[in-house]
């Protein structure tokens, strides 16, 4: 039997990049997959695939997750996996931060997944299951990155912990992934930095950088019933960064 089969699966950010891939491999896998994303063009494409369905989804707005969540429960009768994976990244300096960029960081990479987990767990209470993977980022966990892009994944640190304590005892799971770099579209300006690439590349002990499916592989794993003792946990994806 497939690892997601009959499994209900949200991925947002899932048109592109990261969340693509986890829309292949769980469909893949069995699930119905929806993939939530702000880039409508991207989902009309996405769309085609077997047992995918996109939904437009700002994650920033309540009114969108109300919606999403409501649509979701009544064409496919439950929802078993929420992916907040939907995210956006900078390379500013800090000395040219101002609190625009904070509050736009904080609110897409912070308060939508705070959202998606807010408004799943009523359905998943219900159910008496359910299966939350938050993606944060190992600048969520070392000294790397002195900006809102990191406070920002520090959050999601921090909320998948709390949610996993407090939503455990009706049977639902949140667990985090902290992903390195990562070659996808997010990191397209980074990777033209040749010298900076090769850089990381040499300071990483497994001595490349991450693909999509190095993080959509552990993805799957925590949102299937294999992981089904496990909650709170971290998972560091990086390559060996971090552990130096």
């Amino acid at each position: 039997m497939k690892r997601l089969e009959n499994k209900v699966a949200i991925i947002t950010g899932g048109a592109s990049g990261i969340g693509e891939r986890m829309v292949h491999l769980f469909s893949e896998e069995g699930a119905t997959v929806i993939a939530a994303d702000i880039n409508e063009i991207a989902l009309a494409k996405i769309s085609e695939l077997k047992n995918v369905h996109g939904m437009k989804l700002n994650v920033a707005s309540e009114d969108d997750w109300t919606q999403l969540l409501k649509e979701v429960k009544e064409r496919f009768g439950k929802i078993d996996i929420l992916v907040n994976n939907a995210g956006i990244s900078s390379e500013k300096p800090a000395e040219e931060i101002n609190i625009d960029d904070w509050q736009k960081m904080l609110t897409i990479n912070g308060f939508g997944p705070f959202l998606g987990i807010k408004h799943v767990v009523p359905y998943m209470k219900e159910q008496k299951k359910g299966s939350i993977v938050n993606i944060s980022s190992f600048t969520a966990q070392i000294g790397m990155g002195f900006n809102p892009y990191s406070a920002s994944k520090g959050s999601v640190r921090a909320m998948s912990k709390a949610a996993a304590t407090q939503y455990g005892r009706f049977g639902i799971r949140v667990n985090a992934l902290f992903p390195g770099i990562i070659e996808t579209p997010m990191t397209k300006d980074l990777e033209s930095t040749k010298s900076y690439v090769e850089h990381l590349v040499a300071a990483t002990p497994l001595q490349r950088l991450g693909k999509p499916e190095d993080i959509a592989n552990a993805a799957l794993y925590l949102a299937s019933d294999e992981a089904s003792f496990i909650t709170g946990a971290e998972l560091v994806i990086d390559g060996g960064f971090s552990a130096q």
